[in-house]
């Protein structure tokens, strides 16, 4: 039995019931690690929330630049989209948030992990595979699967012994948000055909209607430049989040398949993190030959999948990351994106490195592919074909005509 439990702590109902459920029904200690991965909020407030709560230490990380940088710089290399549409919001910032739980437990002598996640979620996955790669000897506690409390009781739990949240029975939506995003659920979108309530978007309200252009610099596939500006990574998507997001583009309203077998109605917010992973692919285009491309193409989805599933510790995608940083050498150079109210689209790209030859693609008189050679090729690439038609194919049977 655990004694000392490192808890990934939110601020919120759950987490801060939490910490008094497990010192009064498991006899632990509870220290509490907030990790700031570029959501906001008043981190002094937070702490100070856990200490009244009755958590013997409380720790905020700033994990911000280490987000950017070491998880959604990857994300972004791996054009990644979870069944072709999210880009991956909540999954990216759960294996950054293990490294410091895991971190604070080995610093304050802790023998169990402890999270808020609900019974139904992905989240639960992505802790615990996650904790269990990296200190497979941490016990781990899921309290909120174990005391049956709906939100309900929760709030009158922490009213009676004086837990001090600012939750309220009429919320509507569950939210988590990070500098890559935001996921918004739960409420009046619990039912797939209802439109999403304006109130829910925040990051995608329209507050610009002149069209401008945005020039986004990257080197080795990682976005280090705003029109001209030098940026670190995590400044970057601060800043594409603000531009892009004031035209209103980023919102993304699906159904997704979770992990735990549940189709879940989801709405998420992405302008910055859509915007580049636009620009980055296109750039792609121009610097990728043409095998390596296609390959790349193909693995994108499973290291999506990946990360979604939990297994960002995994050796699956190790092995993956090691071929995308590969694909990157020469992924160098700008790419130009148009922005008018609810659009954002690609208008220009160059590269030193580019791979486009003009006087091979032009039509005009720089001309300088040799056409007397595709005969050939053609004839050569179609051989096989043609000798299967003759042995094999037999007459093609045509439809009558209408």
């Amino acid at each position: 039995m655990a004694k000392r439990v490192v808890l990934a702590y939110s601020g919120g109902l759950d987490t801060s019931v939490a910490v008094k459920w497990l010192q009064r029904e498991m006899g632990v200690e509870v220290i509490c690690v907030a990790a700031d991965v570029g959501q906001g909020g008043d981190w002094e407030a937070i702490k100070d929330r856990a200490l009244a709560t009755g958590a013997v230490e409380a720790v905020v990380v700033d994990c911000t630049e280490e987000f950017a940088s070491d998880f959604a710089v990857p994300a972004l290399k791996a054009n990644a989209r979870y069944e072709g549409k999210y880009p991956l919001v909540s999954a990216l910032s759960r294996p950054v948030i293990v490294k410091h739980l895991v971190a604070a437990a080995r610093r304050f002598g802790a023998d169990a992990v402890a999270h808020g996640c609900t019974g139904k979620g992905n989240d639960q996955v992505r802790f615990e595979v996650g904790i269990r790669a990296l200190a497979p000897d941490l016990e781990i506690l899921a309290p909120v699967r174990h005391w049956g409390l709906t939100r309900e009781d929760a709030i009158e739990y922490a009213a009676r012994h004086d837990i001090p949240i600012s939750a309220t029975k009429e919320k509507l939506y569950s939210i988590d948000d990070n500098l890559w995003g935001r996921a918004i659920e739960c409420g009046p979108m619990e039912d797939p055909w209802a439109t999403p309530p304006e109130g829910v978007w925040s990051m995608t309200k329209v507050t610009a209607d002149v069209p401008r252009d945005v020039v986004i610099g990257f080197e080795q596939g990682v976005p280090v430049m705003v029109d001209g500006a030098p940026l670190t990574p995590a400044k970057v998507i601060a800043r594409m989040n603000e531009v892009v997001g004031a035209y209103g583009f980023g919102r993304l309203d699906m159904v997704e398949n979770r992990r735990v077998g549940i189709k879940s109605r989801e709405t998420y917010e992405a302008p910055g993190a859509l915007a580049l992973l636009l620009a980055h692919s296109d750039l792609e285009d121009l610097t990728l030959e043409r095998d390596l491309h296609h390959e790349k193409a193909r693995l994108e989805p499973r290291w999506s999948e990946l990360v979604y599933d939990g297994m960002w510790f995994s050796p699956l995608k190790a092995a993956l990351d090691a071929f995308i940083d590969e694909s990157q050498r020469f992924v160098t150079g700008e790419v130009r994106l148009h922005l008018e109210p609810g659009r954002c689209f690609v208008t220009g790209r160059r590269s030193d490195w580019s791979l486009y030859d003009y006087g091979l693609a032009t039509y005009d008189a720089a001309d300088t592919f040799d056409h007397e050679q595709a005969g050939g090729f053609v004839k050569l690439w179609g051989l096989g074909i043609e000798t299967w038609s003759s042995r094999q194919g037999g007459p093609v049977e045509l439809a009558p005509p209408t």
